[in-house]
Formats: structure tokens, C-alpha cells, sequence
């Protein structure tokens, strides 16, 4: 059996390298302030991890974790959400077939064995004794219900009849099938090579309790799963208490220590403002805080009883400009602005180098980064010779819209665009809600954003940002530059099912190098994931996924 396990585990880590997944997207009531921004000095560029490292005694059982999280949870449902902090609530209440590491490889968790029978059918055998919060035991009808839930038209029935947010996660689905009591079969419409990557972002939930309940209204209300901590009480926007779930089967083989959660009660309290998540880890009301600052992280490193921990980040970001307007519809100026932004400067200023600069559309850190494609320089005389070329050499204005979140980036490029070629640049701040159906609908000229890959893979990352905007469809669903290329198109569809290792890659280096040359964006960096602790947190690091796995953690005192 072992054996086996091993050979299923080396197969998987093996998909993990070809595998993808998923974004999000942010967002701001109109308040036009351009604000210059003029950077005078050269910061050096930091890519190490800076860490300050408490002596780590041995698992302790006992107290309270409390996390700080940046907003808050949309749902307590594992099959309706689109959101990284509600997943890192849910992720501590359920578990899931398989899991990923902190270095992004896939592994067993509630399954004893996953194997791929042909291209388009998974078998999993699911480990002996589980059980739910309530006692009963985890099945594979539950498996089945789980999924059935997810991929069913309109089978979420509150609060009104809608299709599962996470089935866009896993829409190559096509059915379910129960083998034996621990056996179940994924038949897929097509070969997926993610298939396992996007695995790990589904939950598995009891059948008979869900029916019991009366559906997902009462589920929502009292949830049950089978991970290492059980729902207690809570609300989504205020926080959510859970306790360790002493029958807890011990979560994934490979990610040891296995066995009951070390904290007695866990709660993911929500503040938004990061000064005050700032505040509330100083002054001891928490003990783990996401987004922090990083202009913070001298002075909480200074602080012998804090720590800081960072890690690569999985949102590369990025202005995009509607290539269908004036002037951005010719290429060379949109060459131009790559060339005449210092994204190094704006890198060093705004995240104190926390950071990478991008190569291209993918994340250096993605599996398919093509390690041949270098950043635009920062080439001002090039920049002006380009934007001669194309006719603009009086330069041109334009306005940046972005959500607020992404004001003060916005107002650094345009800052470099004004200073080094003499446009007229301005940022407008909108609401998210308000911005983005304008932005697919190519009404606005420039926004500045970003979009996750935390699977490292392209797949759930290209199609939307690249790929022609099909309404209706995952294709193009983050496509704000109006970006369109039918050779992009077809090899995107291609990437999605090419088992084969080797041609991925091939694929892959001919989308990043013909957006790299046709530039519907300024490629701009991949900021890292940036968490803080209390010194007496043991066994906790930040996730490229921005996930907070509290299973393992212990307070050391």
C-alpha cells in the first residue's frame, strides 16, 4: 500500500509542474486627484526573505490563535465563494481530496490513493475512519454529493437558484462516480493537466448532514466538515470562532506532524485597515496578521516579539491599456511605455523591494515562465524614439482608472510617464463594481490591477487575461486592455489540454513572447506575500496562496 501511495504521490508531484489555477480581481465612486509622484533616489532591490526566527520548542497543545484578516468572509459555504481570505476560514473547517505544500506541490489529504486510469478518468480511494464535526462517517457518496453540488446548473438553491462560484474552478468535470463505499471515479469531458492543482481548492461536505439541515441555508448557518478545526460560532464580517476537532483523522501524510490541531480554539477576526491589523499584533490582541505593509517590516523586525515571514507572492501586476483607442492601438507606443516606466525604481519605492519584476504576462515563479524572456529595460531615449515613430513625440494625455486599492501604484507610473516622456497622465479612483464592466466593455483607457496564479501554472491565469473577452465565458473575464489574438487564442485552448510536458512549454514560450512584443499591458512585478506572527507562534510560514493553515501552529507559551 505504501508503495502504491508513493507512486501515486510522485505522479501527482508531477502534474503539479504542468497544473493551474485561479484569480480574483480588486476594485473604487469617482475622485480624480493625480497626484504627482517623483521618485528621487535609487532603493537596491530586495529579493531575500527577510525572517527573524523564534527558537522553536516542541508542539505544545492548548490556547487561542487569533489571525487578522484583510476583509471579510464571504461565505461559509466550500462551494460558493471566489475569495482568498474566505477560503483560508473554510480551508481550517474542511478538507479536501488533496492539499498543496507551502512550495506549491499537490499531495494527498483525504484520499489514501489517487490514480489516473486514462487521460480523462481519476480514481480515488479515500482514507479508512474519517468522520465529520457531527460523527459521521466520510464516504464516498459524500464525495459525490460534494461535487455534483459544485458542477449542477443551479444547484446552489439559496438564497436564490445559482450555479457554485467554485465550479469554475473545476469545469472540466463532467460526473462523478461511486465505485464502493471509499472509491470514487472523476470522469473528465477532456484531458486536463491541472486537474489535480485545481482538486485542491474543493472541499469535501457531509450529504446526510446537508440534507438534515434543509439544504445550504442551513448548512451556511452551522457548518460541518471534516477538518482539523469545527465551527463554533461567528459572523462573516465580524469574526469566526472554531475549536479543534478532537477526532480529526490528522490531514495529509505529507505534511507532518499528523494528527489532532495543537490550538484549543481559533479565531479569524476581521480588520481591514492594515494599520490596525498593525496595532492589534503589537499591542498582543492577535497573533498572526496578513498584508502587512512593507514600509512596516523594519520597525515590527526591530520588535523581539514579533516575526516577520514573506514568501513568493502569485499576483503579478500590471497597467493594461485599451489597445482598440488612440494612441494605445499602435503597438510602439505601447512598446514605449514599457520602455519608460522604471518599474525598479517604482518596485524599490512603493514595496521597499518586496518583489520581482515581471518578465512578461507570466510570473517568473510560474511553472511555464519562459527563463529566455527578460523585462523591457528602462530605455527613456528608446521610449521617446518609439512614441517619435509612431507620430506622438508632443506626447498625448490619458487617465488611469483604478480601484482604490490601486491608487498609489497608479499614481507612481504616472508619475514615471510624466517625468521621463512628457505625457499628460491623471488617476481616477472608482469603485470596483462601478470600473470593471466599463473596462470589458472598452469605455475607459488605462487601468492598473493585478490577477492571481497561485497554482504557478497558466492555466486559470491566461485565458483571462489574454484571451479574446467572450461574454458569458471564464475566456477574457479579466481582459481590461481589449486585447485580441487569434494565434493567443488557439494556443490558450491548446495549453488547456496537452498532457505533454514538453509541448506545454512550447506552447506556452509562443503565447509569453508574441504578448510580450505586442505589449497590451506594462508588465510591472510580482509583489511577495508579507505576514507577521508573535514570537510564541511555532510551525507558521505565509503561503504563496495567501492560505493560513493554522492545523500545525502552536503558541509556544
Amino acid at each position: 500500500m505504501a508503495r502504491a501511495r508513493l507512486k501515486v504521490i510522485a505522479s501527482v508531484a508531477l502534474l503539479a509542474m504542468t497544473l493551474p489555477l485561479i484569480a480574483a480581481c480588486g476594485g473604487a465612486g469617482p475622485t480624480p486627484t493625480p497626484e504627482k509622484v517623483v521618485v528621487k533616489e535609487t532603493v537596491p532591490v530586495k529579493e531575500t526573505v527577510v525572517v527573524q526566527i523564534t527558537p522553536t520548542p516542541g508542539p505544545k497543545r492548548g490556547g487561542t490563535l487569533i489571525v487578522g484578516l484583510m476583509s471579510p468572509v464571504l461565505s461559509l459555504d466550500p462551494a460558493d465563494y471566489r475569495d482568498r481570505q474566505t477560503e483560508t476560514v473554510i480551508r481550517n473547517m474542511f478538507d479536501g481530496l488533496v492539499t498543496r505544500t507551502k512550495d506549491n506541490q499537490v499531495v494527498l489529504e483525504m484520499a489514501q490513493s489517487a490514480t489516473l486510469i486514462d487521460p480523462q478518468t481519476w480514481e480515488f480511494k479515500l482514507k479508512e475512519g474519517m468522520t465529520f464535526h457531527n460523527g459521521d462517517p466520510v464516504t464516498a457518496e459524500d464525495v459525490k454529493f460534494t461535487f455534483d453540488r459544485i458542477i449542477t446548473e443551479g444547484a446552489i438553491e439559496y438564497p436564490e437558484p445559482h450555479t457554485a462560484a467554485r465550479k469554475g474552478l473545476i469545469a472540466p468535470l463532467e460526473s462523478v462516480e461511486v465505485v464502493d463505499p471509499l472509491t470514487v471515479r472523476f470522469h473528465l469531458k477532456a484531458p486536463w493537466p491541472v486537474f489535480m492543482q485545481m482538486l485542491c481548492h474543493q472541499q469535501i461536505i457531509p450529504k446526510k448532514y446537508f440534507e438534515s439541515v434543509g439544504g445550504t441555508k442551513g448548512f451556511i448557518e452551522k457548518p460541518v466538515g471534516a477538518g482539523p478545526f469545527k465551527f463554533v460560532e461567528g459572523k462573516l464580517d465580524d469574526q469566526i470562532v472554531l475549536e479543534r476537532y478532537e477526532n480529526y483523522y490528522g490531514g495529509a501524510d505529507d505534511l507532518p506532524p499528523v494528527g489532532p490541531a495543537f490550538a484549543d480554539r481559533v479565531i479569524f477576526k476581521i480588520i481591514p485597515e492594515r494599520s490596525s491589523r498593525v496595532a492589534a499584533l503589537q499591542a498582543g490582541e492577535v497573533n498572526i496578521i496578513q498584508g502587512v505593509p512593507s514600509y512596516i517590516v523594519p520597525q515590527l523586525l526591530s520588535d523581539p516579539r514579533l516575526q516577520v515571514k514573506t514568501c513568493a507572492g502569485t499576483r503579478p501586476h500590471f497597467m493594461e491599456v485599451n489597445v482598440k483607442q488612440k494612441p494605445f492601438d499602435d503597438v510602439r507606443v505601447r512598446q514605449a511605455l514599457n520602455y519608460g516606466v522604471n518599474v525598479d525604481l517604482i518596485l524599490a519605492k512603493i514595496l521597499s523591494g518586496y518583489g520581482v519584476r515581471l518578465p512578461g504576462i507570466l510570473s517568473p515563479f510560474n511553472n511555464f515562465a519562459d527563463p529566455n524572456l527578460k523585462p523591457y529595460p528602462f530605455d527613456v531615449e528608446k521610449a521617446k524614439a518609439l512614441l517619435k515613430e509612431a507620430g506622438y513625440e508632443n506626447g498625448f494625455s490619458f487617465v488611469i482608472d483604478v480601484s482604490a486599492d490601486n491608487k498609489e501604484l497608479a499614481e507612481a507610473i504616472a508619475g514615471e510617464l510624466r517625468t521621463n516622456l512628457g505625457l499628460d497622465v491623471s488617476v481616477r479612483v472608482w469603485d470596483w463594481a462601478v470600473l470593471r464592466p466599463k473596462l470589458l466593455a472598452g469605455e475607459r483607457q488605462a487601468t492598473v490591477g493585478s490577477w492571481g496564479d497561485s497554482a504557478f501554472d497558466p492555466v486559470g491565469y491566461l485565458e483571462a487575461k489574454v484571451h479574446t473577452y467572450v461574454e458569458g465565458s471564464t475566456y477574457g473575464r479579466g481582459n481590461y486592455s481589449g486585447y485580441s489574438n487569434p494565434r493567443v487564442d488557439e494556443l490558450i485552448k491548446a495549453g488547456e489540454v496537452e498532457t505533454d510536458v514538453a509541448k506545454r512549454h512550447e506552447i506556452y514560450n509562443e503565447i509569453q513572447r508574441i504578448v510580450w512584443e505586442e505589449a497590451p499591458m506594462v508588465f510591472l512585478f510580482v509583489p511577495q506575500e508579507i505576514e507577521a506572527a508573535a514570537a510564541n507562534v511555532q510551525n507558521w510560514s505565509p503561503s504563496p496562496d495567501s492560505r493560513i493553515n493554522l492545523h500545525d501552529v502552536w503558541l509556544s507559551q
